[in-house]
């Protein structure tokens, strides 16, 4: 049964609701299911063929963007890392396929975020154990120990909302420009003029979203981790 933008279903007599946009990121997550599998039996030894080497390019492509932020000794956060960088890219640009870009929607993004905030306090704890990794909260001196909180605290709500907030007011933009333009003659100038504006919002800020909450990531990664 479907109510407004959410889908209600019925368990033993309970009901659930899941929204459209959390509907959307599993089918997203399930492309790139689909697509690693894919992937994975096309690539093979010895000289590749086209597909491998585009392939192997972006894998190359995040190696690089990792390494050259985080450190030669960072090559395990790139499973990672390119996992985010793949699943927020084709969030953010699912606006070109007629449906609502997930990271419209606040529980999408900060599960997202949610899910950076525990592998960055992790890879702290597995790197100087759990007692050190307290005790870096009181340092350089334990006056700063709210305000070392406060910090952490605000990480995932700083990342969820930055993306939330870009990609909300991007695709309400779309949506007034597509308003505006819905009494043209036959919806022509529906069909041009929007067209930049997608490339601008779809495309290149979808794209500039995803890389600066990598980015974040990944610089909170390596600070929380020498605190």
């Amino acid at each position: 049964m479907e109510e407004g933008n959410k889908i209600i279903l019925s368990l033993l007599g309970y009901k659930f609701s899941i929204s459209e946009a959390v509907i959307i990121e599993w089918a997203i997550l399930l492309i790139c299911l689909i697509f690693c599998i894919i992937v994975k039996n096309i690539l093979k030894k010895g000289i590749p063929d086209k597909k491998q080497s585009i392939v192997e390019m972006i894998v190359e492509g995040i190696n690089n963007l990792v390494t050259s932020t985080m450190g030669e000794g960072a090559a395990v956060f790139v499973p990672y890392i390119g996992t985010l960088v793949i699943f927020l890219l084709l969030m953010n640009i699912s606006g070109l396929f007629g449906v609502e870009p997930p990271t419209k929607d606040f529980s999408v993004t900060s599960g997202v975020a949610a899910i950076s905030f525990v592998v960055i306090q992790a890879y702290a704890i597995k790197k100087h154990g759990l007692k050190s990794y307290f005790i870096g909260y009181a340092r350089p001196t334990w006056v700063l120990l709210p305000i070392n909180i406060m910090e952490r605290i605000m990480l995932p709500v700083s990342l969820s909302l930055r993306l939330f907030g870009n990609i909300t007011a991007a695709s309400i933009i779309i949506e007034l420009v597509y308003s505006g333009l819905a009494k043209t003659p036959l919806g022509i100038g529906q069909l041009a003029i929007p067209t930049p504006l997608h490339f601008y919002f779809d495309i290149f800020d979808g794209g500039l979203q995803m890389l600066i909450f990598a980015m974040l990531t990944m610089i909170n990664i390596k600070t929380v981790s020498e605190h």
